[in-house]
């Protein structure tokens, strides 16, 4: 079989690969792969599993930039911890998988779609987002990004009266580090105006949020808020 062809795996629950991991659930798929909740058989660990489809690893290239990329992130708490990679054998093909802790919660999309009308309270909406900001921050300080982000890339958790959040699945783009930092923070403020209803909702919303939101215009946003701390320092000294 071709290495082309090879763009699913849908491994079933109690499958046993390198008789390490029992599968336990699909948690999702994209581009690059298909991530699974699996169980170490020796010590009984949860963890998640990123399988990467074989054209869209190159010599085990993608894994390898993506490893290094959370090895980087390590000391940052919105960032899931890398733990190890490993490989199997799929129809003939070496298969590379990224090995990393467990999150529990729910992505952030389905949460949304549990909400009265599928969205959330403004301010509710605006505490979501200052919690992702301040991760962000420390990702931005870094010299980091994170090239992805979206309802569908986001474990959140309740805590209290707050929240935790994860992100999960970075992606590599071309171009300047402080352009790729900019689309993050686009993509955050992005995130908010879906949270809050979107377009049917963003009328009537209170001046707070749409001072933030921009009518999504890049270019009013880009004299604002160019990193996430700018971003998280506007929010909060927003008045109510």
């Amino acid at each position: 079989m071709s290495t082309a062809k090879t763009e699913r795996f849908d491994f079933p629950e109690g499958r046993v690969l390198a008789r390490k991991y029992l599968i336990e659930e699909k948690l999702g798929d994209g581009w690059e792969g298909e991530v699974y909740k699996v169980r170490e058989i020796k010590t009984g660990i949860p963890r998640a599993a990123k399988f990467y489809y074989p054209i869209r690893n190159p010599k085990g290239k993608t894994l390898i930039r993506y490893s290094q990329k959370l090895n980087r992130l390590s000391n940052c708490r919105i960032i899931m911890q890398y733990a190890h990679q490993d490989s199997i054998t799929f129809h003939r093909q070496k298969v590379d998988f990224l090995v990393s802790e467990y999150i529990e919660g729910k992505v952030l999309q389905a949460c949304q779609d549990e909400q009265p009308g599928k969205r959330f309270h403004p301010f509710e909406a605006l505490h979501i987002l200052n919690v992702l900001c301040r991760g962000m921050e420390t990702v931005h300080n870094l010299r980091e990004y994170h090239g992805d982000i979206h309802s569908d890339n986001i474990i959140i958790q309740r805590r209290g009266l707050g929240f935790t959040v994860k992100l999960i699945d970075f992606f590599d783009w071309n171009g300047s580090m402080r352009e790729n930092i900019f689309t993050d923070v686009c993509d955050l403020i992005r995130l908010l105006y879906d949270l809050i209803g979107g377009a049917k909702r963003y009328a009537k919303m209170p001046p707070q949020i749409k001072s933030i939101c921009c009518g999504l215009k890049t270019s009013l946003i880009r004299k604002k808020f160019r990193t996430a701390g700018q971003l998280r320092r506007a929010l909060q000294q927003l008045p109510w």
